[in-house]
């Protein structure tokens, strides 16, 4: 008998807006995604200095991450939530401009801050620290958001007991586009998504 997963609730943020669980809950006008997140982050009022520091991927994935979990962690107790993103472009953004910093003979300087961010999987750190996260994570590069792979990784780490809870999705940004869809998934009953999978969720 397959032990069934269900999806407890999603996100997604693109054009300048951000939805939870289907119903938005910040959106501006048309700006640059700096613009944005720093928008986004003093509207939901984080209290997280440190986010004014990363890169736009790990911004855009700890928003995110920072609506989901909040309401499902403690800083008392150790969260067993696994991460689970993936995305098209790595950090091909910040690996862009770390080149930039290293390529002018004039100006040369590898910059210490913006290296930090060349790897794609710094971003599941962040959410780790901010959420107390010691648990298993994964960051998958793909064309296209392979859901089912995703979903069924996801439920290999739920049903093994590896995690009690995954945060599970797409984080893409490159050029300022950008796409991020996250959802938590357990083995906790849920009617509320009983008809929905990842796919359906991500392509609304």
């Amino acid at each position: 008998m397959t032990q069934k997963t269900y999806i407890q609730s999603y996100c997604t943020i693109q054009n300048n807006e951000i939805v939870l669980n289907g119903t938005s809950v910040f959106k501006t006008e048309p700006t640059e995604f700096a613009d944005f997140s720093k928008q986004a982050y003093r509207n939901f009022e984080m209290q997280y200095p440190k986010f004014f520091k990363m890169d736009a991927l790990s911004k855009l994935a700890f928003l995110g991450a920072e609506l989901l979990l909040s309401p499902i962690t403690s800083t008392e107790l150790e969260n067993n939530i696994a991460l689970v993103l993936a995305n098209k472009s790595s950090s091909l953004d910040t690996d862009v401009k770390y080149q930039e910093s290293i390529s002018d003979k004039e100006n040369y300087y590898p910059s210490p801050a913006v290296f930090v961010y060349t790897l794609p999987n710094i971003c599941l750190g962040e959410i780790s620290i901010r959420h107390q996260l010691k648990s298993e994570n994964s960051f998958f590069i793909f064309d296209v958001f392979n859901t089912e792979f995703m979903s069924n990784y996801s439920n290999i780490l739920l049903h093994s007991g590896k995690a009690e809870t995954v945060l599970c999705g797409w984080v893409e940004f490159f050029n300022d586009n950008y796409k991020a869809f996250l959802c938590t998934i357990s083995a906790q009953e849920n009617e509320k998504y009983t008809n929905e999978t990842i796919n359906t969720l991500y392509n609304k």
